[in-house]
């Protein structure tokens, strides 16, 4: 059987001064809602450049979710085996 799926991630970015916050956020077919978050904060020597913040905070926030998505299906597979589940990373 073939199949071809899309999820869709919502990243929203929040700037403050010299600092940038991004979630992640994911919802599975099955309901559950998934969230990663990743913050930067820029050295005051360093020029301001919003784009920069913005790519290392989403950067953090999308490997956050990702790590929590591991551990959401290590819950799902120890749920359903009765076994703990250690998924490969």
């Amino acid at each position: 059987m073939h199949a071809t799926k899309l999820w869709d991630v919502t990243v929203e970015i929040d700037e403050e001064e010299d600092s940038t916050t991004a979630l992640a956020s994911i919802l599975t077919p099955a309901g559950r809602e998934v969230t990663g978050r990743g913050k930067a904060a820029r050295n005051p020597l360093d020029p301001d450049v919003p784009a920069i913040g913005d790519e290392l905070a989403v950067a953090r926030a999308l490997r956050d979710l990702a790590e929590r998505l591991l551990h959401t299906t290590e819950r799902d597979i120890t749920n359903l085996t009765g076994e703990p589940a250690h998924v490969h990373r």
